[in-house]
């Protein structure tokens, strides 16, 4: 029986759709829940993250640009 998709996508509805899921689980391991809390990272830092790529990493800030939020530094 697969694992429940609240376990392999934690926080799934926190970040835009199409975020893949090692991106989510990298999140969840840094303890980032949130877009606010996304914010408060620099992208070098969040894109060292295991899991996270260059696709993933691009809408992540393609979604902090669209909530008038930005990267850190």
């Amino acid at each position: 029986m697969p694992a429940p998709r609240t376990v392999t996508h934690p926080n799934e509805a926190a970040f835009p759709a199409g975020v893949g899921g090692p991106v989510l689980r990298a999140l969840a391991n840094a303890r980032i829940r949130s877009m606010a809390e996304l914010a408060r990272w620099t992208a070098a830092d969040v894109a060292a993250l295991h899991g996270v790529g260059p696709k993933g990493l691009m809408m992540l800030g393609e979604a902090l640009r669209a909530e008038g939020k930005e990267w850190k530094g």
